[in-house]
C-alpha cells in the first residue's frame, strides 16, 4: 500500500513540475551540421511547436565543438531545455508532438 501512495504522489509531483516547466519558455537546439537532415528536423520542430502553439526558441546548433558537449555523436539531433532526447535520425512530427507535451 505504502509503494502505491508513494509512486501516485510522485506521479503528481511529475505532473506539477511539468505544468510548470511548461509555464517557462520552452529551449528546443537543434544540434547539427547544417546538413539536408538538420534542415529537415528543423523544420519539422517548426511544424510541431506550431502546431501545439506553446512558447519556444528554436535554436540551431551548428559548431562542432558545441554539439560535442552535448556528446551528440550522430546528428541531427534535439535537445529540449539541454537535454537531447533525439539523435541520429529525422524525427516524425509525431515524435516531436508527443516529445514536447
Amino acid at each position: 500500500m505504502a509503494k502505491y501512495v508513494v509512486a501516485h504522489f510522485m506521479e503528481i509531483v511529475m505532473h506539477l513540475c511539468l505544468k510548470i516547466l511548461r509555464l517557462i519558455r520552452m529551449k528546443i537546439q537543434i544540434l547539427g551540421t547544417g546538413c539536408s537532415k538538420c534542415v529537415k528536423t528543423h523544420e519539422i520542430v517548426k511544424k510541431a511547436v506550431a502546431q501545439l502553439g506553446i512558447d519556444a526558441t528554436i535554436e540551431k546548433v551548428e559548431d562542432v565543438m558545441e554539439i560535442m558537449k552535448y556528446n551528440a555523436i550522430s546528428t541531427p539531433a534535439v535537445a529540449v531545455n539541454g537535454e537531447v532526447k533525439i539523435k541520429g535520425r529525422i524525427p516524425s512530427e509525431q515524435e516531436i508532438v508527443d516529445l514536447l507535451k
